[in-house]
């Protein structure tokens, strides 16, 4: 009898904690609905000149990427995976100075920079100046989930994709006869201009996403082609973590674009998140008091931002900047000027 009823409490506590978990499953699915945004570069895009074909061919891209970056996020993904999908989908277009649209480098290379971080628990990866390698955003992943690195850059960096078997492709891949006109048209203006002149930034390069998972997790990711002409092995705020890629649940998630250097002087994604977390600043309030820092030392640019509530936010300085977002209702956003 004793032990009959020994039986009876531990089934019974059995299924008290099992609708304990389910309830714990629900609550979690409940409080955080997944939200994802993307940004696609910020410039002067007025002085591109895009027709209305073109422009819709951006917004297609983008809704696109939203789209499949949505889907894994509400079939119970990771924030990672969804930013790390988000991005190769971007990658893979000509249409952005990222991946296969990436622009020339003074030596006439395409030179790719990547970031990713999870804010989870801070882990992150970024890697510099990497010319073979197919998607620099799922060779960041990589690294984060299975080195002991950080940072890697050139050579080093494309020993590691060639050793782990990440894709890589002949740089003739990533040429464009877009950006290939665009680098001859820098070279012949900026004989003795920086490399970062007005003249060779009507669109500032890189693509971003920021991501919120139904278990609370926020990831950020930050993929770029860099400036035209660019000199020296030059290297921007993209893949340095805190200027232009930066995540933290307790924070927000964040990826900036713009003139690189500006965003690094101030470690602008970390400065964001810093202001969130610490002054209880608004997302709206942190962006713009650090974009008008920026300003103020003569840079431009925008980032875009998304707490572990759903809150978000997309801020330029620019005429516009490539952007999409899909809320925490389901709503979804995609625009291109102001």
């Amino acid at each position: 009898m004793k032990n009959l009823l020994f039986v009876i409490i531990v089934l019974c506590l059995s299924c008290s904690d099992s609708a304990s978990d389910k309830s714990k499953t629900e609550q979690v699915v409940k409080e955080f609905l997944p939200v994802i945004a993307l940004h696609g570069g910020a410039g002067d895009l007025k002085g591109l000149n895009l027709t209305p074909a073109e422009e819709q061919q951006y917004l297609i891209v983008m809704d696109s990427a939203l789209h499949v970056g949505y889907q894994i996020l509400v079939n119970g993904g990771s924030s990672l995976d969804a930013v790390e999908s988000v991005i190769k989908i971007m990658e893979d277009s000509p249409l952005f100075n990222a991946g296969r649209g990436a622009v020339f480098s003074h030596e006439g290379k395409n030179e790719l920079d990547a970031a990713i971080m999870n804010g989870r628990n801070q882990d992150c990866a970024a890697v510099a100046g990497v010319t073979i390698v197919k998607n620099p955003i799922q060779l960041v992943r990589h690294i984060m989930d299975s080195s002991r690195f950080v940072f890697l850059s050139g050579e080093g960096a494309e020993q590691y994709a060639t050793d782990y078997k990440i894709p890589t492709v002949d740089p003739s891949y990533f040429f464009t006869q877009k950006r290939w006109d665009q680098y001859q048209e820098a070279l012949k203006e900026d004989k003795e201009k920086l490399d970062h002149s007005p003249s060779s930034e009507k669109k500032m390069g890189t693509v971003g996403c920021v991501a919120l998972d139904r278990y609370g997790n926020l990831a950020a990711g930050t993929s770029t082609g860099g400036i035209t002409n660019k000199k020296y092995g030059r290297i921007g705020d993209s893949p340095v973590i805190g200027a232009g890629t930066y995540a933290d649940n307790d924070g927000v998630a964040v990826s900036c674009t713009g003139r690189g250097e500006d965003f690094i002087k101030v470690a602008a994604a970390h400065e964001i998140n810093s202001l969130v977390k610490y002054k209880k600043k608004s997302l709206k309030d942190a962006v713009e008091k650090t974009l008008k820092e920026i300003v103020s030392k003569k840079g431009r640019g925008g980032c875009i931002v998304l707490d572990q509530k759903g809150n978000y936010y997309l801020g330029f300085t620019t005429s516009g900047m490539f952007r999409g977002v899909i809320d925490a209702q389901g709503n979804k956003l995609v625009k291109i000027y102001e």
